[in-house]
């Protein structure tokens, strides 16, 4: 008699990942932090009472690679636009998914503004420190000294300011419950920032207010670097100038197993 080992699947596309191929290049990040959404959606069995608002950005499309309702926002006024459809539908779970340019550049009054106000919202912020989209310019996270197309000789602060943080701006405000920057350079950090995914979720579950899961995410292409040394780049340059850890819990998150 022939004998089988059992079959088990231990890894799939989630079903709140649809099964298209996306137009992010080659080692972008934007794609593990997609997975890493539906993966958690699907996990919390909310798929269909979730309702996404994808910005301006490299990230334009992101309605259709997620398998549930999405709808697109003007460039930077996705908080606006989730802060209406989670008032009206207060059942359903609502987040926005912005990079650096959208949330801290021509964002940066709406998502304050949603912030100070403590709408029951999330949003996951792809920190990669640069306008992807559109060329590759400085963007308002561009590090001291980082080359980009309208700085090639390294973002003069004297000049063009210091970047900005956030995480630490946002986690300032009243309204917000659940605050955290994680990275996606590595599996460890890649986990970490899955689990802090679902408590910022779960943080709108329990109507904490304002949650945010701000990500260091790479960009090869805008940095000339190769997908591996982009990761690498992460680690060793945009950490030190941000660096990874919880901003701001509420009380009753800080015991939340995920």
């Amino acid at each position: 008699m022939e004998l089988t080992a059992p079959t088990h699947v231990v890894y799939q596309r989630p079903e709140s990942l649809a099964d298209v191929p996306t137009s992010y290049c080659p080692g972008c990040t934007h794609g593990v932090a997609h997975r890493l959404v539906a993966e958690v959606l699907d996990e919390m069995g909310v798929r269909q009472n979730t309702i996404g608002v994808a910005p301006v950005g490299c990230s334009v499309f992101a309605y259709n690679f997620f398998d549930f309702d999405f709808v697109e926002a003007a460039h930077g006024r996705a908080p606006a636009m989730a802060t209406g459809i989670k008032r009206l539908l207060p059942d359903r779970i609502v987040f926005t998914y912005q990079g650096d340019g959208d949330l801290a550049s021509i964002g940066m009054g709406e998502i304050m503004h949603a912030a100070g106000r403590g709408e029951n919202i999330t949003v996951i912020f792809i920190n990669n420190a640069i306008y992807g989209m559109t060329g590759g310019q400085m963007a308002p996270t561009t590090l001291p000294g980082q080359k980009t197309t309208s700085s090639p000789y390294g973002r003069d602060v004297e000049q063009a300011g210091f970047p900005l943080r956030m995480a630490e701006l946002l986690a300032n405000m009243d309204g917000s419950g659940y605050v955290v920057r994680r990275s996606l350079h590595d599996p460890k950090n890649i986990r970490l920032a899955k689990k802090a995914i679902r408590t910022a979720f779960e943080a709108q579950v329990r109507g904490l207010g304002f949650s945010l899961v701000e990500l260091l995410s790479s960009c090869p292409t805008n940095w000339g670097l190769t997908p591996k040394d982009a990761l690498t780049w992460i680690e060793e340059k945009m950490v030190p100038v941000y660096p990874l850890g919880d901003y701001k819990v509420a009380p009753s998150l800080a015991s939340l197993k995920v």
